[in-house]
């Protein structure tokens, strides 16, 4: 058999293939409100043929969205437009998943068509958030979190999953990636604290480790929990595949699925060695030491390549995403080079001969 189209269990679920959907942000919504586009995008991906569609970064508390225009869950009044979502994803056959999110210091921008510049207060911008007073570049310098304020953002991560689940989402992703809030206090280039949230490994995983315990316990037994992380800053001084190790393993003893290994963004000035599978090392290495199933990312693109990083046990998973806004029915075509029989929509059938 095909590796990347064998099934994957999942706790109670089973993904159809290796396949996965990388979250990927539309910057297309009305006070975190989704619509026809995020059920003519993500259904698309899952009528392509992928093993699970990861909705993009959404939002746990109105100041955690990166923009204005993301998509939230901070309220019982999103779950309704979510399940005209997760509705169509599972009827085709694919996992609807979702990835909770706080953007931190790198939140109250403007889409990236729009130049992602800072949106101020008086523009419809707020005042961000971040463990320390630090800026991200050239953006305004966030305030340094209370220590009120971080046990609001765990209880705000909870009470989202749980509406994840209500709103027919079967998996949902940490997100500890991309220079965002958890990343930010992982990272000793953003946190600056002395208190029990900085300094130490073990402090600066603290919040993380936390949020991911309340989503784990927020949400079924049966159903996976994953969390995306950064494995290195890509610069002197930050976050490194070390503590990504450690900080795997004990997301493993919490009882997280899978990890979705990215790399970067905490930084402008981080010097990253862009190229094809570039960041699957980080996921063959946290496979191997945190003993717990990866997902491989960054520029994945061809069907061959995608085979030998989960044939060869480098990942379990690839996640898939700019190449799937280039061909959403990337898996179909995959099928077909590799040569596995996979089901096709019925109304694709003539596109199988």
């Amino acid at each position: 058999m095909v590796k990347l189209f064998e099934p994957l269990k999942l706790r109670s679920l089973t993904a159809r293939n290796r396949i996965f959907v990388a979250p990927m942000c539309m910057y297309s919504c009305d006070d975190g409100h989704v619509n026809d586009w995020h059920l003519v995008h993500l259904g698309g991906l899952a009528t392509g043929g992928a093993g699970l569609v990861m909705a993009e970064a959404t939002a746990v508390l109105p100041e955690g969205r990166i923009s204005p225009d993301d998509a939230g869950l901070w309220s019982d009044a999103h779950i309704a437009d979510w399940q005209r979502v997760t509705r169509f994803v599972a009827a085709h056959g694919a996992i609807p998943a979702v990835q909770l999110a706080h953007a931190g210091r790198k939140s109250s921008t403007s889409p990236p068509w729009q130049g992602g510049k800072p949106v101020l207060p008086e523009d419809g911008g707020w005042q961000t958030l971040a463990p320390s007073a630090v800026a991200f570049g050239h953006s305004p310098a966030p305030v340094a979190m209370t220590l009120d304020e971080i046990d609001a953002v765990v209880a705000a991560f909870g009470t989202a999953t749980q509406r994840a689940h209500a709103a027919g989402f079967q998996c949902v992703e940490v997100h500890a990636a991309h220079g965002y809030l958890l990343h930010q206090f992982l990272s000793p280039l953003a946190n600056h604290r002395t208190d029990d949230y900085g300094g130490s490994l073990a402090n600066r995983m603290r919040l993380p480790l936390r949020v991911a315990q309340a989503v784990r316990e927020a949400f079924p037994h049966d159903l996976p929990v994953f969390v995306r992380i950064s494995a290195t800053d890509w610069k002197d001084g930050g976050w490194d595949l070390a503590g990504s190790i450690a900080l795997c393993q004990e997301l493993n003893a919490l009882g997280i699925d899978l990890i979705d290994v990215s790399t970067g963004a905490l930084v402008h000035d981080a010097v990253v060695p862009v190229g094809p599978g570039f960041q699957v090392p980080f996921a063959a290495a946290i496979r191997q030491h945190a003993g717990i199933a990866t997902g491989a990312v960054g520029m994945i693109t061809a069907p061959a390549q995608a085979e030998q990083i989960v044939a060869t046990e480098q990942a379990d998973v690839v996640f898939l995403a700019r190449e799937l806004l280039r061909d959403p029915r990337w898996p179909l075509r995959a099928a077909r080079v590799l040569g596995a029989d996979v089901v096709w929509p019925d109304q694709y059938l003539r596109g199988k001969i």
